[in-house]
């Protein structure tokens, strides 16, 4: 049962204001009863709130805290957001690039570092209470999901796991394999959407030079509008050599942009699945002289950056192409990808948290649960190339991807697009847009080095 009293005594949402949704309820409950849990909910319903609660219900009874994510570019971000709730000398973080302060009361780290000090027997962990696995659908990953599964399999039974996702389907299924292999958990599920999402398509009209819009699903299902359009299209020659698809044909990207901004649908996050292509998109807006900032906001703009690069050497800014990344910024486009440094990258996040930025250009990185939701999403195609060859987006990535439209208090409805192309069918889009099949299934195979690890 859900305490009536609503936790009076927890300082975090006294001090917030604020009044929990029913699942944040259930979660505080499963934690107050000293049990894990695993909150699958959509993306901006509040699940960080869950995992604070869990972080301050933990550090009241003396014990540790260590919050891991999926990669460094998150991990970066729970850095700062924890270090501005808790205070700096109570945060540490510990990545590939990063040690700093490793010994505080809370420390925020991708999953692998943490796997390997469970090996290593740290002393770090003797008096671990909590482990928040932020993106837990990330252990079906093939390369790196085995690693969450060694984690929850290893980690001491004291310490109490928060699991967090917005793709789970089968949580009650998850949650009862952790309590088979670590010790009590529940299941606490959320299905409504804080934003409403309108997926739409575009096509290039190659008649009327124009852009066409529909939207992908009419209640539920495929629009047949779509459909009709499309067979009618494909059987007519534009002017101009015939290709694939007859009259219509692939939107440019400055005709997308266009299209969002005269129907107030910006800011947008393009994701791309190339750093190169997104560092090639961000010079293709420059060539198009596609420029949304007036001259005061260009000026916050060069304030922000130059809190984020100040430290760096005029030499290594001109390797780094610094003038004409900056020449972005101060147009309102940026790239956003693992490729960039440290500063960059945050001044770019800094900038669109900041609403200076209308236009960022993105890989999948900053779906993982990165705190910059947009307006609109664009996915530029649904396959990207992964070890092998080109594979289609699951439900679950499309999902993830588009879990970033919609700003939770300030859209009322975020949007989704999806271009048409000639590789790539309007049932295939339409199949993944309408599933709500995520089910999160182990990607865990037993190595040599496991097994000596387990011994």
């Amino acid at each position: 049962m859900v305490p009536e009293d609503n936790n009076p005594e927890s300082s975090l949402l006294r001090e917030r204001a604020i009044a929990p949704d029913e699942f944040q309820l259930q979660s505080f409950a499963v934690i107050d009863g000293g049990s894990s849990v695993l909150v699958a909910a959509p993306t901006s319903s509040g699940k960080t709130l869950v995992a604070e609660y869990a972080i301050e219900r933990t550090l009241a009874t003396g014990k540790t805290v260590v919050y891991t994510t999926p990669i460094k570019a998150l991990s970066n971000q729970k850095f700062k957001d924890l270090s501005k709730w808790l205070g700096k000398d109570q945060v540490g973080l510990l990545t590939g690039d990063n040690a700093i302060r490793p010994e505080a009361n809370v420390v925020v780290m991708t999953t692998e570092v943490l796997r390997n000090m469970i090996y290593a027997d740290s002393p770090a962990l003797t008096d671990l209470g909590l482990v928040v696995l932020d993106e837990v659908h990330f252990l079906q990953d093939p390369y790196r999901g085995p690693v969450w599964e060694e984690v929850i399999m290893q980690l001491p039974s004291a310490s109490r796991l928060v699991c967090l996702s917005a793709t789970v389907s089968n949580a009650h299924e998850v949650a009862g394999w952790i309590q088979e292999v670590h010790g009590d958990c529940e299941a606490i599920i959320e299905m409504t959407r804080p934003v409403e999402l309108h997926d739409h398509f575009l096509v290039f009209d190659k008649r009327h030079k124009r852009l066409q819009g529909f939207r992908t699903l009419r209640h539920g299902e495929s629009n047949i509008e779509v459909e009709r359009y499309l067979g009618k299209m494909s059987g007519q020659r534009s002017r101009g050599p015939q290709s694939r698809g007859g009259a219509v044909g692939r939107p440019r990207r400055s005709e997308v942009i266009t299209h969002l901004d005269e129907n107030d649908r910006l800011p947008a996050i393009f994701f791309v699945f190339s750093r190169q292509g997104c560092d090639d998109a961000v010079q293709s807006c420059l060539d198009y002289n596609v420029d949304f900032l007036d001259g005061r906001e260009k000026a916050r703009v060069e304030v922000i950056v130059e809190q984020h690069v100040s430290e760096i050497s005029k030499e290594d800014l001109v390797l780094l192409n610094f003038e004409r990344w900056l020449d972005g910024l101060r147009s309102g486009v940026a790239a956003h990808h693992a490729g960039m440094v440290t500063p960059f990258k945050e001044a770019v996040e800094d900038c669109f948290a900041a609403g200076l930025l209308k236009v960022v250009f993105a890989t999948e990185t900053l779906a993982m649960g990165v705190n910059l939701p947009a307006r609109s999403v664009v996915i530029e195609q649904l396959s990207r190339f992964r070890g092998e060859g080109h594979v289609v987006l699951t439900p679950g990535e499309y999902k993830q991807l588009t879990g970033r439209a919609g700003r939770r208090g300030i859209d009322s409805t975020g949007h989704a697009y999806a271009l048409w192309s000639p590789y790539e069918s309007f049932d295939q889009l339409t199949q993944i847009a309408k599933s709500n099949d995520f089910v999160l299934e182990s990607a865990f195979r037993p190595t040599y080095n496991m097994a000596a690890n387990f011994m």
